[in-house]
Parts: C-alpha cells; structure tokens; sequence
C-alpha cells in the first residue's frame, strides 16, 4: 500500500470520530404510534394530490417526559415527479396532565423527518425541544417509529 493511500484511509477514518452521526448527539430518544382515523385524497392540478389526514397515538420515551397520547393532523403533498411531502402538527397529554404540541416535517426522499416542540404546558411549558423521526413500519392504516433529538 502506498504512503499516500495509507494517508487517505487514516483521513477518512479520522472523519469518522470528528463528525458524529447526529444519533449520536440524541440525549432523548422513543418510540410513537399512529392510527389513521381520516384521510381524504385531492387532486389539486393534474398529477398534484393533497392528502389530509388526522390519526391518533403515542409517544413513549425511557428519558425524556414524552410518554403521551394524542392527535396528529398535517397533509402529504405527492406532485407529478413522484415527489412526496409531509408537514403536520400533533398535540398530546401526558400523564401528570402536562400537555405538549409538536410539528413535523418530512422532505421528500429524506429517510427521516424532523420535529419541533412549539408548545407546552406544565413542566413542558417554554421548552423548545427539537429532533428527527423515521417511520419502522406502517400498513397504510397504522404506523410505527423512532424518534430522537435534543431535551434539554
């Protein structure tokens, strides 16, 4: 092996340590669920659809205060490329009666989408908690995923 190949190699794993996947950066992270209650499928402009939907499900999480249950509501652009987009806002009640309310997003041909906390009540009041989500399996009707991000 040549001296600059070995280089290269010792470079590019070096990489490895200095730019952290963003999972690694996660100080919380779960699981959520949804089920799809409606849905409604338009076309808007030929080959432009807008889905509207609204489900309800759960978020659970081993350390962070996000173990609740509520509702999403957002839409899912598709335009005549095949590209898809996802936008929506969910809203869910813990336990201790806290509530905390959350947009989503997903651009199409992303693995995964982000999230933001835009409100809260109780001890999630004035948090601005943000992070990523990817779906694990859905059936068209019910769905699940993983989440992580930033909760402090």
């Amino acid at each position: 092996m040549s001296y600059a190949r070995l280089m290269q190699l010792c470079a590019i794993s070096s990489l490895a340590f200095v730019l952290p996947d963003l999972s690694w950066a996660d100080n919380c992270n779960g699981n959520w669920t949804g089920v799809t209650i409606s849905a409604e499928t338009l076309e808007v402009a030929n080959g432009h659809t807008v889905t509207y939907f609204v489900s309800r499900g759960s978020t659970t999480s081993a350390n962070s205060l996000f173990n609740g249950v509520g509702e999403c509501g957002g839409y899912a652009l598709a335009t005549p490329d095949g590209k898809v987009r996802v936008a929506g806002i969910c809203t869910r009640k813990m336990n201790d009666g806290a509530s905390e309310s959350d947009v989503f997003a997903m651009e199409p041909g992303a693995e995964r989408g982000t999230w933001k906390q835009i409100s809260g009540t109780g001890v999630l009041a004035d948090k601005h908690y943000s992070g990523w989500w990817k779906s694990v399996i859905s059936d068209g009707k019910a769905e699940m995923g993983i989440w992580g991000g930033t909760c402090n």
